[in-house]
């Protein structure tokens, strides 16, 4: 199965301007970002979208293919859509997936990446693929920053949201059910059929998507199917300054 990454990269960010560029430790972001995609080996090739200069010109000095997309997308499926297609218009080659892989994880591994891609190989009946992880935290649970998903008996997402779902009417046991893994933490890696992905692009915002604020609702609004491999294997997503002190301290704790 012919496989490209997308990483799609902003500089305009609201809590991080500029953060693809930010330095973690002894190298921007996007490097590490895009050095942890490279040393999986599991894609045939994998590029990073942008539409900012300085982004494209450092990751250019890192050896990264760049395509350069516009500045009106709102959001990271939209870049990668657009770079999908330039790239295709560039090269002539074609695809069996394409993933999209977020420029502000940068402790993304193989083990985030190899479920995700395993999914298709093992169903054909899939359009779209995500990735969940057991949540055993209350805090967590009750967070509306993590994106919680319901799936069914064969792996299919039937909601996402920012409320714990599905609701435990008996309060009381809430920590056997959290225990027990029965809650599930939405982890935003997707993974799209070329075609499908190019349909999204005819997708108007969702009631549902407006409620939650949240892109793939949209998608299954529509009647697309995504499917949702399980790891126990988590990213560490940059949203902030903090966080990227968070990612520094991890990686020092893993090289120690």
């Amino acid at each position: 199965m012919k496989t490209i990454g997308i990483i799609p990269a902003r500089f305009q960010s609201i809590r991080f301007p500029g953060k693809p560029l930010a330095l973690l430790l002894d190298k921007p972001m996007i490097q590490w970002v895009y050095e942890g995609v490279q040393q999986s080996q599991l894609f045939d090739t994998v590029l990073i979208a942008t539409d900012h200069e300085e982004i494209a010109n450092t990751a250019r000095s890192f050896g990264a293919e760049v395509v350069m997309t516009s500045s009106e997308h709102p959001s990271g499926t939209d870049r990668i859509r657009e770079a999908l297609e330039i790239y295709e218009a560039q090269t002539g080659q074609e695809w069996d997936l394409v993933v999209n892989i977020q420029g502000d994880e940068p402790l993304i591994e193989k083990e985030q990446l190899a479920p995700l891609i395993q999914l298709f190989q093992q169903n054909p009946a899939a359009q779209i693929g995500t990735l969940c992880t057991p949540i055993h935290d209350l805090r967590e649970l009750e967070s509306p920053n993590v994106v919680k998903v319901v799936t069914g008996q064969e792996g299919q997402g039937l909601y996402f949201s920012r409320s714990p779902i599905p609701f435990f009417r008996d309060r009381a046991g809430l920590p056997e059910a959290l225990a027990a893994g029965l809650y599930q933490k939405h982890i935003g890696l997707y993974a799209f059929r070329p075609a499908i992905l190019k349909q999204t692009a005819h997708l108007a915002i969702s009631s549902l998507e407006r409620a939650e604020s949240l892109e793939q609702l949209r998608w299954l609004q529509s009647g697309m199917r995504i499917f949702v491999a399980q790891t126990d294997h988590t990213t560490i997503g940059v949203d902030t300054p903090e966080d990227l002190d968070r990612a520094t301290q991890l990686i020092k704790e893993k090289r120690s």
